[in-house]
């Protein structure tokens, strides 16, 4: 069971998990969209979205906030300057999870996350 279990795990010790999401939450928002796991693609879906809710805000804290979770100085500086005439008038869902097929060696879930 997994009550009140609000972390996925990624069968992973919880320094690689951060290091994973952060490094999935830099190359989606790099290159729009990425194809990873259907499980790491849910996890990295609300760190993004938390990421560009930052950038719609605009204010130095939240750059900053951005600057200590993002690998990338610059990606940053681009995510604040284009977020707001892109994402101005949502309020949230961001992000977009498609489902594709299963995975040749081992049938894992996979999935596409993009940036809408």
């Amino acid at each position: 069971m997994r009550h009140s279990c609000r972390v996925p795990k990624l069968g992973k010790p919880t320094d690689q998990r951060r290091s994973l999401l952060r490094s999935l939450a830099t190359q989606l928002i790099r290159h729009g969209q990425i194809k990873t796991t259907k499980a790491r693609a849910k996890a990295v879906q609300s760190e993004v979205e938390r990421m560009i809710t930052l950038a719609k805000d605009g204010s130095l804290a939240s750059r900053r906030r951005a600057l200590g979770y993002l690998y990338d100085k610059n990606l940053v500086h681009y995510l604040f300057k284009e977020a707001q005439e892109r994402y101005g008038s949502r309020n949230g869902g961001y992000t977009r999870v498609l489902r594709t097929i299963h995975r040749r060696g081992d049938n894992a879930e996979m999935a596409i996350i993009e940036l809408i």
